[in-house]
């Protein structure tokens, strides 16, 4: 009996060991919630209106049981919002939480769930301020998990599969969305309401998944995630930084919010028009910006093409900085975190060229 006893504890070891090591054979993918439409629930499968953020993590990853078919899933709900909502706050954590997980050996890749409205911004702040080569992709959903079609299955679907290939390594933060790879700097959410709505209008996707895997096309030869100099680990703030939009006939005070130092404003970006031209109204405005030490970053309220030095102002006489291809929204990370480290103007011109 004894020796019976003994057999099958040997037994039972041996299949756990089995078991471990073909667990093991998988990527370890980890998934960060913060709400959004692929977590909102409606009262109608079939007509519009719902709430954002109403389904926890773990719901999310039951209703895609073939998630693990892909990788070993572990989900953590960091927050439940909208994307309109999303903070700096909210940003500092994903970030930290991001870097302490990826130090691990035991992490390959990292997903995060998020609303689309802002899920560019985060994914650009993400792409400068992770400093690891693994793979991180943002994911979300322009329908709510309720939807008669919802995308939001199919789109954590594809993302895991991305941040579970080892191909995915080096490539920068990632979003994926309705079957597109895009890279975090140049992608852009084009559309109020189709599922398609997430592109990169200058550069194009890095990819697209098929059959569970991601097939590539192109790389960016921007700066990032290892390469970034930006360094959030010992930040609980960051430099408060807003944008103003230009049209015609704009009026000099809409920058008065900018200029009053009780604001605390270091920054502004100008959404100016064509090639980020400014109106003559705004223009004195903005030079008053620079000689309170505030710095100004031309972008341009146009969705493609770049805003480039010099070309409608002469950037250098008035200390402005030319964003080049980062719209205004993007251009005010880059400018948040650029401010973390200098306020000259022309180091933070180098930022944009690089970044």
């Amino acid at each position: 009996m004894k020796n019976l006893k003994s057999l099958a504890l040997v037994a039972v070891m041996a299949i756990a060991t089995v078991m471990s090591a073909f667990a093991k054979d998988k990527p370890d993918v980890y998934i960060l919630a913060t709400g959004g439409t692929i977590a909102g629930t409606g009262a109608s499968a079939v007509a519009s209106g719902y709430t954002a953020g109403q389904v926890a993590i773990e719901s999310l990853i039951s209703a895609v049981p073939h998630l693990r078919d892909l990788a070993n899933i572990t989900g953590e709900q960091i927050v439940s919002i909208g994307s309109q909502d999303m903070n700096d706050q909210v940003w500092l954590t994903l970030a930290k939480r991001i870097n302490e997980l990826l130090a691990s050996d035991d992490i390959d890749g990292i997903v995060i769930t998020h609303g689309t409205d802002t899920m560019e911004e985060t994914a650009y702040f993400l792409n400068l301020t992770v400093h690891s080569n693994k793979p991180v992709v943002l994911t979300g959903a322009m329908r709510p998990s309720t939807a008669l079609s919802a995308d939001g299955p199919l789109n954590l679907y594809n993302a895991v599969a991305t941040a579970a290939s080892p191909s995915a390594k080096d490539r920068g933060v990632m979003v994926v969305m309705n079957g597109l790879i895009l890279g975090a700097h140049g992608t852009q959410k084009m559309n109020t309401l189709s599922v398609q709505t997430f592109q990169d209008p200058d550069g194009g996707p890095l990819g697209y998944v098929y059959n569970s895997e991601p097939r590539w096309n192109l790389c960016t030869l921007k700066k990032h995630t290892t390469q970034s100099v930006f360094d959030v680990t010992n930040l609980d703030v960051l430099p408060k930084v807003g944008i103003v939009y230009s049209y015609s006939n704009v009026d000099a005070d809409v920058m008065s919010p900018f200029l009053n130092p009780a604001n605390g404003y270091q920054g502004v970006i100008h959404a100016g028009v064509g090639n980020g031209n400014i109106h003559k109204n705004i223009f004195p405005a903005l030079d008053q910006a620079r000689a309170q030490g505030i710095a100004v970053v031309r972008s341009s309220r146009l969705p493609t093409g770049p805003t480039t030095l010099y070309d409608e102002v002469d950037d250098e006489a008035h200390q402005f900085v030319a964003s080049w291809e980062l719209n205004p929204q993007k251009a005010r990370v880059l400018l948040m975190l650029g401010l973390t480290k200098t306020h000259d103007w022309k180091e933070l011109q180098k930022y944009f060229d690089e970044y």
